[in-house]
């Protein structure tokens, strides 16, 4: 709990300096949120010419869209200091965070917030909902603890990405470009059912970045086309392979750290 409420302080703190700003926030904040509105118009652009893609209609492919799209935009909000760890290597600020006595990772996350997310994620709630309403979705207490599961399960998992890319830094910050393929292209590539997709990439994102596994199997289930027969039991496991991921990135970014040459500063 300790460590919880500081962090949410740290985030108070990073919010009131953003707002110090006022005008280059919103307009950033605008920004995002015509990035992330030109992505839905795209979808339901494509989904007006072709109506259905396999076995999905326009409100399910939205679905699948906003809850990727929530989680992700939503830790990058929260989570934008293991997204930019290579600033603090290059800067030679990791020096300082290493003779604190919290956990480097804990202090990483507190080092920045980005609530210019926040138009991103309204976009992916947005989605969310009118794909729901489209799809007409008979909710349940059951679904909506499975979609806010899948949704955190979801953030985890996009955390442990981005620890791939913070790993990659204690040994080269020029290099840190290729992992983009699994978090953003991950994103792009997942906003539309795994099941359309031929077998290695099913397998890339099953295995490798399991968003199938967090966000396409509960969604699925949700919408009553459950995938490969996942019955509700696996559903509501299925989330717990973002954890699992964080887990193990967690104990390679350790270890990575034992690599770190400090840069003197």
């Amino acid at each position: 709990m300790n460590h919880l409420r500081l962090y949410l302080k740290s985030c108070r703190m990073l919010m009131k300096c953003q707002m110090q700003y006022r005008a280059s926030f919103f307009m950033q904040t605008l920004a995002q949120l015509v990035m992330m509105l030109s992505e839905f118009l795209a979808v339901v652009l494509l989904m007006r010419r072709f109506t259905h893609l396999g076995q999905w209609g326009t409100g399910e492919i939205l679905f699948f869209f906003g809850v990727i799209s929530t989680a992700f935009y939503t830790c990058e909000a929260f989570g934008r200091g293991i997204t930019s760890f290579h600033l603090l290597i290059g800067h030679g600020e990791l020096d300082s965070l290493l003779i604190r006595p919290r956990g480097v990772l804990f202090q990483v996350l507190c080092s920045q917030a980005d609530p210019r997310r926040f138009g991103a994620v309204l976009v992916g709630l947005f989605a969310l909902a009118l794909g729901s309403i489209l799809a007409q979705v008979q909710w349940t207490a059951l679904k909506a603890l499975l979609l806010i599961w899948s949704v955190v399960g979801t953030i985890v998992l996009v955390l442990g990405l981005f620890l791939i890319e913070a790993t990659f830094c204690f040994f080269s910050v020029k290099s840190i470009e290729m992992v983009n393929v699994l978090t953003y292209g991950g994103r792009s590539t997942c906003q539309y059912p795994i099941d359309i997709y031929p077998k290695p990439l099913r397998i890339l994102f099953m295995v490798a970045a399991p968003f199938a596994l967090t966000v396409h199997l509960p969604a699925a289930f949700i919408l009553d086309k459950p995938l490969y027969g996942a019955g509700a039991g696996l559903c509501f496991l299925s989330p717990l392979a973002g954890f699992v991921f964080f887990a193990v990135m967690i104990a390679v970014f350790y270890r990575g750290l034992r690599h770190y040459r400090s840069t003197g500063s």
